[in-house]
């Protein structure tokens, strides 16, 4: 059986466009896709679509159904009635390119930025050995398709597009969190890269991405949520705070925001074997008259003020971080009793070291 329905597509490209109407054939066990495919062959040529497996395995065919972001493959016509209108519009978070095709291009770039997978350097490729018990976890995120409808839905950058550049949105959380819980990757920080770097602190859980999910991900529930714990864990919990006072773990890691903000305290800096002792100004004039012995002519430091970027707003390292102004002189990594090198004052014994 064959019937004629309304649909109601967005046409335009990235100058602006509106909503024409069509009417078009629509048979029995179709899915929206079909009926674009068919009004594409008959009424409007020039329609543009992206699609692909036409299986809901690729993700091409992501678009706004009824203003919901559905996969044009899996929406079935036999889930609206038969006099409502189906309304047709490309996914609204990212910039248009054309009619229903959008630049889906920030989540690559986003991809881009997440660490790799980082295997160990004893165990050579072909050697992985994992028990099923310890990649339960992880592998439901394994099945993301990157149809990104989580994202477009996320209104953390539906509402807000000046929030993109610090926010990689739910489907990178899940990678931080299948990567994180890898039974075999090496990387020791991918709760505070995710908190740090990726805007974890944005997201309020309404579990809105989970919703749209075409392959039933919990990502809330399974990968966000865990994902807060240990941030919240590693940060505020107050046996962790205390282990990692007394056995030197769990220290914030060195990302692009703390590194650009720490400047020459940062390890992997030049002078990384020293710290800056002298009063944490980093001056290198000062730092030379505190290795020499004891800077008498050194300025007490001031508080610094809270470092903004160029639109004015915090970091959100600098609202997470665990100490106010500026980090502390001795460095993150500093083992005590110090070497006598190291020391601010003129020890006895700093010209046999």
């Amino acid at each position: 059986m064959s019937a004629k329905r309304q649909f109601r597509i967005w046409r335009g490209d990235e100058t602006g466009g509106d909503l024409q109407d069509y009417m078009v054939e629509v048979n029995e066990g179709e899915v929206v896709l079909d009926v674009i495919h068919r009004l594409q062959a008959t009424d409007a040529p020039d329609l543009a679509c992206r699609w692909n497996c036409k299986a809901g395995k690729c993700g091409s065919c992501s678009m706004e159904i009824n203003g919901k972001p559905r996969l044009g493959c899996m929406t079935r016509m036999s889930t609206f009635g038969d006099e409502e209108t189906v309304t047709v519009t490309p996914l609204r978070t990212f910039p248009v390119i054309r009619d229903l095709v959008t630049d889906v291009s920030f989540n690559y770039e986003k991809a881009r930025e997440t660490p790799a997978f980082a295997p160990p350097a004893d165990v050579a490729p072909g050697d992985y050995r994992m028990q099923q018990v310890d990649v339960e976890r992880s592998q439901e995120f394994r099945k993301c398709i990157e149809c990104f409808l989580c994202q477009t839905v996320c209104h953390v950058i539906r509402d807000h597009d000046e929030n993109k550049q610090a926010f990689s949105g739910p489907r990178y959380f899940i990678r931080a969190a299948e990567l994180d819980m890898h039974p075999l990757d090496t990387r020791t920080d991918r709760k505070e890269y995710a908190q740090a770097e990726q805007g974890l602190g944005f997201c309020n859980i309404t579990k809105c991405c989970t919703e749209v999910c075409p392959e039933h991900i919990k990502i809330t529930d399974n990968g966000i949520i865990p994902m807060k714990e240990r941030v919240v864990d590693r940060r505020y919990d107050p046996l962790v705070w205390l282990g990692s006072k007394i056995f030197r773990r769990g220290e914030t890691p060195q990302t692009s925001v703390t590194t650009a903000r720490q400047g020459s305290t940062t390890p992997g800096s030049a002078r990384a074997g020293l710290h800056s002792h002298a009063g944490g100004s980093h001056d290198p004039r000062a730092e030379a008259q505190a290795q020499s012995g004891v800077n008498w002519d050194r300025e007490v430091p001031h508080p610094t003020a809270p470092a903004v970027d160029d639109r004015g707003k915090l970091p959100l390292t600098e609202l997470t971080f665990d100490r106010a102004a500026a980090p502390s002189p001795f460095g993150d990594d500093v083992t005590f009793p110090l070497p006598p090198e190291h020391l601010n004052f003129a020890h006895p014994d700093q010209d046999k070291h």
